[in-house]
């Protein structure tokens, strides 16, 4: 049987040689850990190479997903409790107190005849034909000013449609503390939406809502970059919806 020799001090590798793998493997693990393991299980980007390799969008849904999951959880607590207190049997106000209508009627009661017959006036204004028109000539002038000042509210308008479980991603190009408008409308069932923003190694969410039918009102940029909604249907159905903006941003485009 042969035995290995065993090696000489010599061919050891020296503790500085040691040291430097050691840091080595050290600095492609934190490397690692920030363009690949962040972005893409946490939508965490400092560096911004996990946008462009498309591992930030994977992070983002898996951290939707897990939002979404722990609302439905959330949601079904609060759903169980509250049907627990309504089995309760509680006694109802309203046996111990009158309503608003029995006391109408009260009132109505010990209104004598003649003060009902002297509220009624002998005749009755006409107003002329010529003020009613003027009238209807103004709400017309009124209605088409509003509609000509909020159409030049929005600068852009998008429609897309969701399928079920299907989720889509809208974004404005903003400077550092511009200000947008919005407003945005789901036909055919709620959605979830988180309003969030993105560049240059930054990252905030302003917003999460879960089942929301429609939303409105200002979006500010914390930092420049990317700042706008992602969608997903949880419906059964097919929902389709129409994406409003305006104010002060450079462009409006889909991301995912």
């Amino acid at each position: 049987m042969y035995n290995t020799d065993l090696p000489t001090r010599a061919e050891l590798p020296s503790t500085g040689k040691l040291l430097r793998s050691t840091l080595m493997a050290v600095v492609i693990a934190v490397a690692l850990l920030i363009t690949v393991v962040l972005p893409a299980e946490y939508a965490i980007d400092p560096t911004g190479a996990g946008r462009l390799l498309g591992l930030t969008e994977m992070g983002e849904i898996k951290t939707q997903l897990a939002e979404e999951a722990e609302l439905d959880q959330a949601n079904d607590e609060a759903a169980a409790m509250q049907a627990s207190q309504s089995s309760t049997p509680q006694e109802s106000a309203s046996d111990n107190q009158p309503t608003a209508a029995n006391t109408a009627a009260q009132q109505a009661s010990d209104v004598e005849p003649e003060q009902v017959a002297s509220s009624v006036p002998d005749q009755e204004m006409v107003q002329p034909e010529a003020s009613v028109a003027l009238a209807d000539a103004l709400a017309a002038g009124e209605v088409a000013s509003q509609a000509t000042e909020e159409a030049a509210t929005w600068g852009d308008e998008v429609s897309f449609t969701l399928t079920p479980g299907e989720g889509t991603e809208y974004k404005l190009t903003m400077e550092e503390g511009a200000v947008a408008t919005f407003a945005w409308a789901s036909d055919g069932g709620p959605l979830n939406f988180d309003t969030h923003g993105d560049g240059n190694g930054n990252s905030i969410s302003y917003e999460k809502g879960r089942g929301v039918p429609e939303d409105e009102g200002e979006l500010e940029a914390a930092f420049t970059g990317n700042h706008g909604w992602f969608f997903r249907n949880r419906n059964d159905n097919d929902v389709t919806v129409v994406l409003r903006v305006g104010g002060d941003y450079g462009e409006l485009n889909k991301v995912l």
